[in-house]
């Protein structure tokens, strides 16, 4: 099979795609923070922007991270924090749909955390959250190394940078879409198919079910979230004063507040 042409291939968007990757202190998107991320933003004429910048995390990088992505202290002491770029990438992402490599369980909350402790809210209930590691596993079962090895018969050169495997995602995705004749080359469809539930919030908190907000975790497992905070008013506070991220105490402010008097004060 001759392989695809990057230049070539061609996405059909409705609105800009965002392929993104980030490069952080650790695997805890609570705590943890961001030393580098790259953006490849696609736009529906298919022109391609890309963006990568280190950051200073404000707390120390642990050596085990850093043996992997080979960013230590010292590379970003002079690197801008996050609050310095902020507005840059949510101007750069808030019109995208969103994807990257395993990105619905860790880049987009971890980003997500980061934007909110500056004040800043993006809505991801109205984009299309395609994450490239959802549809490898579900079309393969395997890490992006093997991924873009199997799809693209290439070695990534600087694994574990953020650019290089931003690149790398990209190419893999394209080449899905061209190896899979059941994959089609919609945003909405992919969203769809790389998602196996639909979060409401980033810690994968709430879920709609029966077409209601509710709860995904916990002795509530199953209920309504309008339900339970009549039942159990105290849960609501329970949950704002709890070690959950800020993105899921948001959308339950949020929720709160659309089911007004339902729920009381």
């Amino acid at each position: 099979m001759e392989l695809f042409s990057n230049e070539k291939f061609q996405l059909n968007l409705k609105r800009p795609l965002a392929i993104f990757d980030l490069e952080t202190t650790g695997i805890d998107f609570v705590k943890d923070r961001i030393v580098e991320i790259s953006v490849i933003r696609i736009d529906p004429d298919n022109t391609r922007t890309q963006v990568t910048m280190r950051v200073n995390p404000t707390i120390p990088i642990p050596i085990e991270s850093s043996t992997i992505h080979g960013i230590y202290d010292e590379d970003v002491v002079l690197s801008p924090k996050f609050a310095d770029v902020a507005k840059e990438l949510f101007d750069l992402l808030d019109p995208c749909d969103l994807a990257g490599f395993n990105s619905n369980r860790f880049d987009i909350p971890l980003i997500l955390e980061e934007f909110i402790r500056v004040g800043l809210w993006m809505d991801i209930e109205s984009r299309n959250l395609i994450d490239v590691h959802r549809i490898y596993t579900l079309m393969e079962k395997r890490d992006l190394t093997t991924a873009y090895k199997f799809y693209c018969d290439k070695e990534i050169v600087n694994a574990h940078s953020a650019a290089a495997d931003t690149e790398a995602t990209m190419e893999v995705l394209f080449a899905q879409l061209q190896k899979y004749e059941d994959l089609k080359n919609d945003m909405r469809f992919l969203h769809d198919f790389s998602n196996d539930e639909r979060y409401l919030d980033s810690g994968r908190r709430f879920i709609y079910q029966n077409g209601k907000p509710s709860f995904n975790f916990g002795k509530h497992k199953g209920k309504s979230i309008e339900a339970v905070l009549k039942e159990e008013p105290s849960y609501y506070n329970w949950m704002l004063n709890g070690d959950f991220p800020e993105h899921t105490k948001q959308k339950l402010r949020e929720i709160k507040g659309a089911l007004g008097k339902l729920v009381g004060k």
